[in-house]
């Protein structure tokens, strides 16, 4: 159990650094794809108080067994894969399923209905090829309402899709239109639209 709260609180350190405040540890970032190389983030972690012990290896693990995939090492580089709040970090506009997932709670529905999937203090949406995965986000912070977003209309509607990596999908905005509610994969079947 020890080593499970350890990775936890290296994943954390990590997120923070990579997806939303570099800075304040002084790690720098690529400003294209918001990577860095292995070895520097190691080098910050280590110096940070208690942290020193902290291996290569350890990184690895963590990017290795996020449930949700938000990091990839490529070259010896490393990077978070989506969620930045820092900086807006480019893709390349894809070509994404049919359907794609959001997962969501039951109290942010009504300003979703009202305003859109909006990012919310992130660069932007996130949307899942699986319910499972969307349902990680989303049953976060309280009852699950998991939404459909209709790609094939939001493409005609010039709405771009960019591939984050392992099911994940970014979206600038998705009006509210262009979602539904999936009861089947919601907590409840009695959430009103």
């Amino acid at each position: 159990m020890k080593k499970q709260t350890e990775d936890m609180k290296l994943s954390k350190i990590m997120s923070k650094m990579l997806r939303h405040k570099p800075e304040e540890s002084g790690l720098k970032l690529d400003i294209t794809d918001g990577s860095c190389t292995v070895e520097h983030l190691l080098q910050i972690i280590q110096s940070l108080p208690g942290w020193s012990g902290v291996k290569q290896t350890d990184i690895e693990r963590i990017v290795r067994n996020s449930d949700k995939q938000r990091f990839e090492i490529h070259n010896g580089r490393i990077r978070a894969r989506y969620g930045h709040s820092y900086q807006k970090i480019e893709y390349t506009p894809g070509n994404p399923p049919d359907v794609l997932y959001h997962g969501t709670n039951k109290q942010a529905l009504p300003f979703i209905m009202a305003d859109g999937l909006d990012p919310v203090g992130r660069q932007y949406v996130h949307l899942s090829e699986s319910t499972n995965f969307a349902a990680l986000a989303g049953s976060r912070r309280g009852e699950l309402v998991m939404l459909k977003v209709n790609t094939i209309k939001a493409r005609e509607e010039g709405i771009a899709f960019y591939y984050a990596g392992h099911e994940v999908w970014l979206a600038e905005w998705i009006p509210w239109e262009l979602c539904s509610i999936d009861d089947e994969e919601s907590n409840s079947g009695e959430v009103n639209t």
